[in-house]
């Protein structure tokens, strides 16, 4: 089996550390040998890595929920493959896995880092995404962490986003009086309307987002699933009713700022409202995870939820893909499709 194994695969390092948006200058796509995998290791083929906005804090030197990126090393994240050669129980060559060494092409994993998924409940991709750790955030984001109970009334920011596109639809499926998603475009706005069922949806470029929110939501807000922070936040926060909770996801509008966001600057309304406002890092509910891919897939299977991927082919894109997921440029998972390279 060794003889047929890759001498060398690609990988991209991180090369410098950005300052604001991410220019390809601090990127390099590099040879490394490929080796055959230890004992209790597997070598993974990559078919599919996933880039997610919380890379970019990543890139940055600081002290966070998760170590930053090593300068001149290979970068990580989700990755589905199919395992090439192993020397762990339980796996075998042919089997399909999900591990967390994303950005390359061949990754040798210890076992207990892999996870076996099934192409047959669903395409491989979407362990990345709807069944994956996006899938999961917004699981846990809005049942656990938000509380969401029948009859709220919800508010997703990034609407037409893995995450966000997720959430809306998981909250028309248990009740919601009203499901209200903002967007970047007229494009996703009708995607959030006409395909995943939410009751309203706004561009929020076109105008205010307190005020489209207020439009789009007259009797106010229960839960506000973030993505996006800044003025979106201050909104919901306007339109919150009492006891309203926000689940705080992710703040895309001020990854790549090197000033400090001025909003929300209305905090004062969490007293009289008695808002609850929660941070959320997913890795906290895998407690969820077995009730979670049960709901989902039975979601799927019924058509009840619709998910969308945006696929970019090719590791020589990896940075490209990574660039326009900040840019908005995705609806839904964006994902970088390595089937079909050498």
């Amino acid at each position: 089996m060794s003889d047929a194994l890759p001498t060398s695969g690609r990988a991209w390092h991180l090369v410098a550390r950005p300052h604001g948006w991410p220019e390809a200058s601090d990127f390099a796509l590099r040879e490394a040998p490929v080796s055959a995998p230890g004992e209790g290791r597997v070598l993974v083929r990559n078919l599919y890595f996933s880039v997610d906005p919380y890379m970019r804090g990543r890139m940055n030197d600081v002290k966070s929920y998760v170590p930053p990126f090593k300068l001149d090393h290979p970068m990580d994240g989700g990755a589905v493959g199919e395992v090439v050669a192993s020397e762990a129980e339980g796996f075998a060559v042919g089997d399909h896995v999900l591990h967390g060494k994303g950005w390359r092409e061949y990754a040798e994993v210890p076992a207990e880092h892999a996870v076996k998924v099934d192409a047959s409940i669903a395409p491989l991709s979407a362990y990345l995404g709807v069944l994956g750790m996006t899938g999961l955030t917004a699981y846990a984001g809005l049942f656990e962490v938000a509380s969401f109970t029948e009859g709220d009334a919800v508010f997703v920011s990034g609407a037409a986003g893995a995450v966000g596109s997720q959430v809306g639809q998981m909250a028309r499926i248990k009740g919601a009086s009203r499901v209200i998603g903002s967007a970047g475009s007229d494009e996703k706005v009708k995607l959030l309307t006409e395909e995943y069922g939410f009751d309203a949806a706004f561009n929020y470029k076109d105008g205010p987002v307190k005020e489209q929110l207020a439009q789009a939501a007259p009797d106010g807000i229960d839960v506000y699933f973030d993505n996006v922070g800044g003025e979106h936040l201050e909104a919901a926060i306007s339109s919150f009713n009492v006891h309203g909770r926000a689940t705080i996801c992710g703040m895309i509008a001020q990854y790549n700022a090197t000033e400090p966001s001025p909003a929300p600057r209305n905090l004062a309304l969490v007293i009289g409202k008695r808002l609850r406002l929660q941070g959320m890092l997913v890795g906290d509910h895998s407690a969820l995870q077995p009730q979670f891919i049960q709901d989902v897939a039975g979601w799927l299977s019924s058509g009840a939820l619709k998910y969308r991927e945006t696929t970019v082919e090719g590791i020589e894109n990896g940075f490209d893909a990574f660039l326009g997921l900040l840019r908005g440029e995705n609806t839904g998972k964006m994902i970088v499709s390595l089937d079909g390279s050498r």
